[in-house]
């Protein structure tokens, strides 16, 4: 059974990513700007041993390149998947489409092409940390509201409610951080995912969505926009 952290262990920098890959180059390369993010590193030169350090570390990510000896990218990606819900990125040389479909169906969560740029790299990593802790987070309750984020269940006031899916993704990310003003290039990456094509408008519909449903006269929270910034979630006390 591979050691993964639950989503409220999760927290912005100290996360622990195991970078895989034979070329020493890049697993220095990766490291050294995830390192400078404050994120701890683990490395593995191919697939088998990252096998055994699953077994014995804890990891919130897995870095892996997909051409490798003895248990490439590809098997490692399906063996990780079997046991474990860990966000993958997927980091090679292979750009073509077919190569990204097949990573994706095995199970990785993105793709990144080499050359990459590190800023990138790093903001994809924070951005899969972030929907992994949406998706593994379990139960928010806020007055009268409670979303359970494993069933997608919403009940409020003792009645229960179906929210489509990214309005529940939206609603239970804000009441996960109540008081804190999410912004909209956040709530993009978190909900809809990095590679998003839309605009911020998509956040804005579905708030107004969720508004029409938990109207502020009637509800013990409220859903506020800080104007250029984004949205909190607020409680009454």
């Amino acid at each position: 059974m591979f050691h993964q952290r639950e989503g409220r262990g999760l927290k912005r920098n100290l996360a622990t990513i195991l970078v895989v890959d034979d070329d020493a180059h890049i697993r220095e390369l990766v490291g050294l700007h995830l390192q400078r993010d404050g994120f701890d590193i683990v490395e593995a030169t191919d697939g088998q041993q990252a096998l055994s350090l699953l077994e014995t570390t804890k990891v919130d990510l897995v870095v892996l390149d997909i051409m490798m000896p003895n248990i490439d990218g590809w098997a490692l990606c399906r063996a990780i998947r079997e046991d474990s819900s860990i966000p993958v990125l997927m980091l090679t040389a292979l750009g073509e489409t077919q190569q990204k479909v097949k990573g994706l169906q095995l199970g990785a969560d993105d793709y990144l092409v080499k050359p990459f740029d590190p800023a990138e790299l790093v903001a994809r990593v924070h951005a899969l940390l972030r929907r992994y802790r949406i998706s593994t987070e379990h139960v928010v309750e806020a007055g009268e509201l409670r979303l359970d984020g494993t069933t997608r269940d919403v009940v409020f006031r003792g009645q229960h409610l179906v929210l489509p899916p990214k309005e529940f993704e939206l609603l239970f990310k804000l009441a996960s951080y109540p008081g804190r003003t999410l912004s909209r290039d956040q709530l993009i990456e978190d909900i809809w995912g990095y590679d998003f094509d839309g605009d911020e408008r998509t956040v804005d519909v579905h708030i107004k969505r969720l508004r029409d449903k938990f109207p502020e006269d009637e509800c013990s929270f409220k859903i506020r926009t800080v104007r250029g910034l984004g949205y909190r979630f607020e409680v009454d006390e």
